[in-house]
């Protein structure tokens, strides 16, 4: 099978599951399976095609991180009334930093299909959780987000250091049930996930990029561009679409994917 016809199928899994509450990690195992690419360089393949699903975070919302650090286009916040600040994405990032620093290994460890398969049963049953019983909204919008709320956010975002949880998954629940608004929760989760895993992402291809050689250069460019582009539809997607629906198909779905990777792999 063509290297680049992987690398295009890769790289829609990526760029579509990465930001969607359902759990890239999932879904990656079995493209891999189904088109017979695995091992080292599957893994590292796997790790570069990440960043294009960070860069296309960086580019849908380049507003909102260029006035994190205080360069701001047109009409500069209100420093008196509530808005999205730097503090905001580092109580978020803090708890799994920490945790993931002091734990990398063990964590590495948890990899497996059966892990991979509780995760996606049990971050499904947090997003059903989350709908049914999340408190009034008190922030509706990203700036209306508190310093409390964001660190909490933080918290549940430490679940996704099991592989299969889903990062976007555990954030977004955790926004839920901390009274903030389905699209701000997703926003806040999209716009923490840069850092995070750009932190992570650059570890990972630091510790395998020996695995590489200039002839993997043409596919790994095809998989980043494919999930770039995949990733900027399916957050803007994402966003219109839970205008009108909840997070329990996506729960479902996850049940679904769990149940596939049963069969797949453990039946």
């Amino acid at each position: 099978m063509s290297e680049i016809f992987i690398a295009v199928i890769m790289g829609i899994v990526e760029g579509l599951t990465e930001f969607l509450p359902v759990s890239s990690t999932g879904h990656l195992i079995i493209a891999g399976e189904f088109l017979g690419f695995t091992g080292e360089k599957a893994a590292t393949f796997e790790v570069m095609i990440q960043l294009g699903s960070i860069l296309a975070v960086v580019v849908v919302f380049w507003r909102k991180m260029f006035g994190l650090i205080g360069i701001h286009f047109g009409e500069k916040p209100d420093q008196h009334q509530p808005h999205l600040t730097l503090l905001h994405i580092i109580l978020g990032m803090i708890p799994a930093v920490v945790i993931g620093l002091l734990f990398h290994s063990t964590i590495k460890s948890w990899f497996s299909i059966q892990n991979v398969i509780y995760a996606l049963v049990v971050g499904g049953v947090l997003l059903l959780l989350a709908e049914k019983f999340r408190p009034p909204v008190s922030a509706n919008t990203l700036d209306q987000i508190s310093y409390k709320q964001a660190f909490a956010i933080g918290l549940f975002q430490c679940l996704a250091l099991s592989p299969g949880f889903s990062r976007s998954g555990a954030t977004i629940s955790g926004g839920l049930l901390m009274g903030v608004g389905r699209h701000a929760a997703a926003e806040y989760s999209f716009i923490l996930a840069a850092p995070m895993m750009m932190g992570a992402t650059a570890l990972d291809l630091y510790k395998s990029w020996h695995f590489l050689t200039l002839d993997d250069l043409p596919m790994f460019a095809v998989g980043f561009v494919t999930a770039f582009v995949v990733a900027m539809m399916a957050i803007k997607w994402l966003l219109n679409l839970i205008k009108r629906i909840s997070f329990v198909p996506f729960a479902i779905y996850r049940f679904v994917v769990a149940i596939v990777l049963y069969f797949v792999f453990l039946y």
